[in-house]
């Protein structure tokens, strides 16, 4: 008698959602969610840096604005030990059950914040990634583009009367370049980069997001469901 085969599930794809403070990237991603479920797509959302217990634990340090104080290349060495528990933790497992990951932030954000803007060595940045995530990459990252005085009073009416973290502490030119170094990252790399005008309805950007998906990764309605149990 021969032995049942078992075929894998397929991979699932990797989903990445980057941009400045305010620029709605929490709003969008559960919107995405919501429409890959109802085609029967299994979905995780997550986050960086966190996303896992240790990560989570890194990201509290992060945001209290400790990283800060230690310089620009030990913070970036957190955000580094953070990817790595994430990838290793919650991101690679989930891909490898068919899993679709759906992430706020990843490894562009490294290369604006504390690359572009931060003035970090790159040949440092791209030996972390080297280290962190090896060959895993985006299958298609969505940049969320708004004018910075847009985002950042989003950002205020977000927290209420909640303390600025340390990225929304932040000056105005500060986010300018922040804005740029996006931008930028999406010129260099528009086989996975879409850059999304998100200064519109929420639903407005997440009708753009979808289509975009569609047209750059097989259709969520074709691929076969990951099994459940």
């Amino acid at each position: 008698m021969k032995d049942i085969e078992h075929k894998p599930a397929p991979r699932g794809r990797f989903i990445t959602f980057e941009g400045g403070e305010g620029s709605g990237k929490s709003t969008q991603i559960r919107m995405l969610a919501d429409y890959l479920e109802e085609q029967k797509i299994k979905v995780i959302l997550t986050r960086e840096p966190g996303g896992s217990p240790g990560a989570e634990i890194i990201r509290h340090l992060l945001l209290s604005g400790m990283g800060k104080l230690l310089g620009p290349e030990a913070e970036t060495l957190l955000f580094a030990a953070a990817r790595d528990d994430h990838v290793h933790q919650v991101i690679k497992p989930a891909l490898e059950q068919g899993t679709w990951v759906l992430c706020d932030r990843f490894t562009d954000s490294t290369a604006a914040y504390q690359g572009k803007v931060g003035n970090v060595n790159p040949a440092m940045i791209e030996a972390l990634e080297r280290v962190t995530i090896g060959s895993l990459k985006p299958d298609i990252t969505f940049i969320l583009d708004v004018p910075v005085a847009v985002g950042l009073q989003r950002a205020i009416n977000r927290r209420g009367k909640a303390m600025a973290d340390r990225f929304e502490q932040e000056n105005l030119e500060f986010h300018e370049k922040l804005r740029m170094a996006y931008r930028e990252i999406a010129a260099d790399d528009p086989k996975r980069c879409v850059l999304i005008d998100a200064n519109a309805d929420a639903d407005e950007v997440g009708r753009r997001i979808r289509d975009e998906l569609q047209a750059r990764l097989p259709a969520p309605a074709e691929q076969e469901p990951a099994h459940h149990g």
